[in-house]
């Protein structure tokens, strides 16, 4: 195959995984692959705790009335066990994201009679005291949904509906997501159980942190809600500091090692003179070149 065709293909390929990378960001595909271990860990967990879950709520409600209180949990397990070191998977927005939510629900129901208005008042509501109280956990909207549109045995239940089953479902799946995650000493939930050894390891490592203060500052400036702790990015941070500085020590070192093997335009010469220690001239044939 001759050179342009070759410079042809290479130019093909990287037009195709630049296409692909700008639609993977444009879909929201994560980039970022973890290990087969963390997965199975994910999966493996998820699915213990749910298995608790759905025996705890058959207790508490009818088969169909216990599916969408199920569901909710169901999206907390992808939370507890898939991101366990996320800001919306800790436990305060855990237990106060359901209850909250569960009180808003009821409420909702048995003030607005009209099914679509409550439903979208308890969500939308929920959603915003969330928010205020800085306990955002997405099921919450689910267990919202459910206390308007569940079903006769949820409404009977009442303000009961807040403590079972949906604080007690809370309940075991925080043990649950505590127990199964602790073996695994880089998942650590709670994420602020570890806090400390995780500041003792990024201690000794190369590149300044900011401040608790800048951090905040930096996120508030986007005026968004990121799905990652203070502790991570600060950790990223230093990550990315390190990998600077170290980039620039080779950089460096690469650039001094060029200047010392230009051999063709000066040489360096020992002389035996006690007072003079190098000599330096341009060579002969380096300034013919130039010329």
């Amino acid at each position: 195959m001759s050179g342009h065709g070759v410079a042809m293909r290479l130019g093909r390929y990287a037009f195709e995984a630049d296409s692909h990378m700008l639609g993977s960001r444009w879909l929201g595909v994560e980039l970022v692959e973890v290990s087969l271990h963390e997965k199975l860990i994910s999966a493996v967990g998820s699915a213990c705790a749910i298995y608790c879950v759905f025996y705890v709520t058959n207790l508490c409600l009818p088969g169909l009335a216990a599916t969408g209180v199920i569901a909710s949990m169901g999206a907390s397990a992808v939370l507890l066990y898939a991101v366990p070191h996320g800001p919306l998977s800790q436990p305060w927005p855990l237990v106060a994201g359901h209850t909250l939510s569960a009180c808003i629900g009821v409420t909702c129901y048995q003030w607005i009679s009209h099914p679509a208005l409550a439903t979208a008042l308890a969500v939308g509501i929920s959603i915003g005291v969330m928010y205020q109280l800085r306990c955002i956990h997405p099921p919450g909207g689910a267990t919202a949904f459910t206390a308007v549109m569940g079903g006769q045995a949820i409404h009977e239940l009442g303000y009961m509906y807040v403590l079972c089953p949906i604080l007690l479902n809370v309940a075991l799946m925080l043990t649950l997501a505590v127990v199964i995650n602790a073996p695994f000493r880089w998942r650590r939930y709670p994420a602020g159980l570890f806090q400390s050894e995780n500041a003792d390891d990024t201690q000794g490592r190369v590149g300044s942190a900011p401040s608790h203060e800048q951090v905040l500052a930096a996120i508030r400036s986007l005026d968004s809600f990121f799905d990652v702790s203070e502790e991570d990015l600060i950790r990223l941070v230093r990550e990315l500091g390190s990998a600077d500085e170290l980039l620039f020590k080779i950089d460096e070192h690469s650039q001094h090692k060029v200047s010392l093997s230009e051999t063709e335009k000066r040489t360096i010469e020992l002389t035996e003179q006690p007072d003079e220690i190098l000599k330096r001239r341009l060579s002969d044939n380096s300034d013919q070149m130039l010329r």
